[in-house]
């Protein structure tokens, strides 16, 4: 706390400074492109820029890895060379063992992926988000050449495992950076920028499959698609290079607050004595001061123990979290996205029908998890957005199950149907699209955004990475578990079991999902203080925003504040107003500023 209370100590008689002699008529600014959907009555406009976009773009495209392996490997599975080449049908095996085989196939990554997050548990913190990024950009490229270049399938389950090390660590990397890095009141859609690129991966791929598989014979038809990842690896590996800033939080956490206060400055585009700046600063140099003294000599078991031990870090974990994990991945809907092909044929449609219907599932997936990014995470908050999209995926996926139910005859090759049944069969397709659109506006978008804001620095990546390590073991039972679901429930039995997670999953966003949407991360912690049963409802209502950065204010008639509502401030540097960060990251008043 003394850091921040030698900040605000000294800053009064540079506010006067200013409030006497700097009184500046603001021309009014034209609006930013949908900046009509949040109020963010304490920011300059200047954090609004292309260094910040850039970054956010990079970090956020970073999705589409995980994305695009999964639609990759849903098509491949389906093409007839793969499952030529691979044995995917082989009169040797037995319906169960060609079901085992192809799931060992598909979920190989999600396994690998374990290992990837654990390994993130390290990676980001020691060497930076960037540097690590760059690693995995490396690490994926060799995984799909390894993938391309195999005839047996253990050189195939190797080029996955290790493709999966590579996009385990992307869940950790990705999220984290642009919590660290997206101002509070856009913190949400950068969030869903990474979970919306998901889905521009898996649209890329099944688009790939689907032009190979009428366009190209051979082993051609699926390595073409595999060599994309290298493509995909290599632009973002020199987007990082070049646009990327490195996270001003992460240069605060390893004790460089200078390049820390440098690199906000240049993500904000404002000066590093801007009123802004410094109020962030201190927000951030008062956690990191108070985590350094309660965290020293910081172990993985001490970690570990602090999740379990206290309240403020272990109800955001287990109950909301892990929970989300949990429900989400058994929803069903990394099923059908991996599945998809074998889905559709539950309602008659086969072949290259089949992957021309995944690619129109790719592009509604894929518009609606950006349309939840841009006008719903932020606007309607994260509990409202999370009640329309599970609402939404629970009837399509009801819808379903029950024609399955009337009609399972659809299923059989060379099926002849009545025209109520077809004209049902059609809206059982169009069920499994809109199932796609609920699930990118509920679980999607917070599935990741939730692990990345709730916890506090000292153990955000961390605990992300843990966070994930749950999401890819369940996506990795779920991925198995289908095919089996599939022969032992009658098809339809898996969607009933899908419908009840979800009942169960509107009843935990009521009681234990806190509207977080707005706040800064530093203020979030403190929601978790309160009793359990009022953390949802009420959480956000009972613990408003107090940080240093939430009583900066701007308004373009020039009646913004610093701190206590009494002065104007410009938007570029003045010299009256110069403040800097010490190598202990104390914040200190220059001497000239004070005298005059």
């Amino acid at each position: 706390m003394g850091e921040k209370s030698e900040a605000n100590s000294v800053a009064p008689s540079a506010r006067g400074s200013l409030h006497e002699h700097h009184h500046h008529h603001i021309t009014p600014l034209k609006e930013k492109k949908f900046r009509w959907r949040v109020t963010d009555e304490h920011s300059p406009p200047e954090i609004y820029n292309w260094t910040l976009y850039l970054s956010v773009f990079v970090f956020g495209i970073l999705g589409s890895a995980r994305g695009y392996d999964e639609g990759n490997i849903s098509g491949t599975v389906a093409q007839t060379s793969f499952i030529k080449e691979f044995g995917l049908k082989s009169a040797s095996l037995t319906a169960t063992q060609q079901a085992n085989l192809k799931s060992n196939i598909t979920s190989m990554v999600q396994l690998g992926s374990i290992g990837g997050c654990i390994l993130a548990m390290y990676t980001v913190d020691r060497f930076g988000r960037i540097r690590t990024l760059q690693g995995v950009c490396v690490l994926w490229i060799i995984a799909a050449i390894i993938q391309c270049t195999s005839h047996s399938v253990g050189q195939l389950y190797a080029g996955r495992l290790i493709e999966g090390f590579a996009i385990g660590q992307t869940t950790t990397i990705g999220p984290t950076y642009l919590s660290e890095v997206a101002p509070k009141a856009i913190r949400g859609l950068c969030g869903c920028i990474f979970a919306g690129a998901v889905y521009f991966g898996i649209m890329l791929a099944y688009f790939a499959n689907y032009g190979t598989a009428l366009h190209v014979v051979g082993r051609n038809q699926w390595v073409i698609p595999t060599t994309i990842k290298c493509v995909l690896a290599f632009l973002i590996l020199v987007g990082s290079t070049i646009v990327c800033v490195e996270s001003p939080r992460w240069y605060m956490k390893i004790g460089n607050p200078e390049m820390a206060a440098k690199n906000l400055s240049k993500i904000r585009n404002l000066p590093v004595d801007h009123p802004y700046i410094l109020s962030e600063i201190a927000d951030i140099n008062e956690q990191v001061n108070l985590e350094k003294h309660e965290t020293e000599g910081t172990t993985i078991i001490s970690m570990i123990k602090e999740i379990v031990m206290t309240k403020s870090i272990r109800y955001p974990f287990f109950a909301i979290a892990f929970m989300a994990q949990v429900l989400g991945q058994w929803s069903g809907a990394n099923a059908i996205t991996i599945y998809s092909p074998q889905l559709m044929s539950l309602v008659g449609i086969t072949g290259v029908k089949s992957l021309e219907m995944t690619a129109v599932l790719g592009v509604v997936k894929f518009v609606s998890a950006y349309l939840a990014a841009f006008f719903l995470i932020d606007f309607l908050g994260r509990r409202r957005s999370l009640y329309i999209g599970i609402s939404i995926q629970l009837i399509t996926i009801l819808y379903f199950a029950i024609f399955l139910t009337v009609v399972p005859q659809a299923a059989e090759k060379g099926a002849v149907l009545t025209h109520s049944q077809d004209m049902a069969g059609k809206a059982a397709l169009a069920a499994l699209f809109l199932s796609g659109t609920g699930w990118t506006m509920g679980f999607n978008s917070i599935q990741y955004l939730l692990g990345s804001e709730l916890f506090p620095l000292r153990i955000r990546s961390f605990a992300q990475s843990l966070v994930m390590v749950i999401h890819f073991a369940n996506q990795y039972g779920n991925s198995k578990a289908l095919p089996k679901m599939l022969l032992a429930m009658n098809n339809f039995g898996a969607f009933y079991f899908f419908v009840g997670v979800m009942a169960i999953s509107l009843c935990w966003v009521y009681f234990f999902i806190p509207e977080v949407s707005g706040r800064s991360l530093e203020s979030i912690e403190e929601i978790f203080s309160l009793p359990w049963y009022v953390i949802g409802r009420r959480g956000a209502e009972l613990c408003p925003d107090h940080s240093e950065v939430n009583r900066v204010s701007y308004n373009v008639e020039g009646t913004g504040n610093a701190h206590g509502g009494d002065i104007d401030y410009e938007t570029k540097p003045t010299a009256e107003f110069v403040e800097n960060a010490s190598n202990e990251g104390l914040m200190k008043s220059d001497s000239q500023s004070l005298e005059k």
